[in-house]
């Protein structure tokens, strides 16, 4: 009976596909949603078994593509004699001088960018790094505070301007897309903030003050204030959700929404054919073109002009973005 642990068997059946150029460098191997997928196996085995590779050597992550095949080096060894066996290599002791909680938090956020938060562990930080995982908690306490140092850490790549505008409306309309641009950049980031139980991070706490300070000069109370806030809030982050899922699906399909879409034409077709949904058949019809990015921005200017509605705030002259 064989008794080798899961995740050790369905990493050499993907190594022993490597060997045989099944899959090539450069080629992506099976992510973790696919693993769990085809081998039905949880989301912790799933890890593990990239986590073997990676460490082998067979496999590296590269942001925008996922894992993917490693490509060699250099040549192979010739092998050697049986008069001279080769020396052991000597492994290089892991590099703890230079490490830092910075680091730390930059292979984090490298790591969530290329294949998302299900494969980022302490353990494949220090992989990444080359260091021992116990020498990660001298410098953070755990995965759970490292993760809201990442999303700190992405809210301070890019800054409010040291003025709000004058105009109340070019005032959100800026946070907010601010606030889209670093999603865009990190789509892990939507997963990690809460709506419900905020997070005192003190680069989120700017962007809060921000739109806080805006609106309480006109005028609002302190329910009308907060009411705004976290409505504006969660449509940004709501839609942000999206981002993350889109990314582990092109991963895992190696096709984009407009590809994906492409060739689910037959499902289409069935759907035109039944008759029984007259406005999503015209809708189709006349070619809407879905962009998450308009998707995001037309909520906004409509929220803006619900706030200008129910609080009477002036129309704003100097917004090139209202409409």
């Amino acid at each position: 009976m064989d008794h080798e642990a899961p995740y050790l068997r369905i990493a050499a059946e993907i190594r022993g596909r490597i060997a045989r150029g099944d899959l090539k460098p450069g080629d992506r191997v099976p992510s973790t949603r696919q693993i769990t997928q085809r081998w039905g196996v949880a989301m912790a085995t799933a890890t593990k078994v990239i986590a073997v590779l990676r460490d082998e050597g067979v496999v590296d992550a590269r942001p925008g593509a996922g894992t993917v095949v490693r490509s060699p080096a250099q040549p192979s060894a010739p092998e050697p004699s049986a008069a001279a066996p080769a020396p052991a290599p000597i492994k290089p002791a892991p590099r703890t001088h230079d490490l830092s909680r910075e680091r730390i938090v930059r292979a984090a956020i490298a790591i969530a960018d290329a294949e998302g938060l299900a494969t980022l562990s302490m353990r494949r930080v220090a992989t990444d790094l080359d260091v021992a995982t116990m020498s990660l908690y001298r410098h953070v306490p755990g995965k759970d505070e490292l993760v809201e140092l990442m999303a700190d850490a992405a809210f301070a790549e890019q800054r409010l301007p040291a003025t709000r505008p004058a105009s109340w409306r070019a005032s959100i309309h800026t946070a907010a897309h601010l606030a889209w641009s670093i999603f865009r950049r990190h789509p892990w980031a939507a997963e990690v903030l809460s709506l419900t139980r905020p997070q005192l991070l003190s680069n989120l706490l700017n962007y809060a003050e921000w739109v806080l300070s805006t609106l309480r000069e006109l005028g609002l109370s302190t329910d009308d204030m907060m009411h705004t806030h976290l409505t504006l809030f969660g449509h940004i982050r709501g839609t942000a959700l999206s981002l993350q899922s889109e990314v582990q699906a092109e991963r895992d399909t190696g096709m984009t929404n407009e590809e994906w879409l492409d060739q689910d034409d037959s499902g289409m077709a069935a759907v035109i054919a039944s008759g029984e949904f007259p406005t999503l058949i015209y809708i189709t019809e006349h070619e809407f073109d879905f962009d998450l990015d308009r998707v995001f921005d037309f909520g906004l200017q409509r929220l803006l002009d619900g706030i200008e509605a129910k609080f009477g705030a002036g129309p704003s002259t100097d917004d090139p973005a209202a409409r």
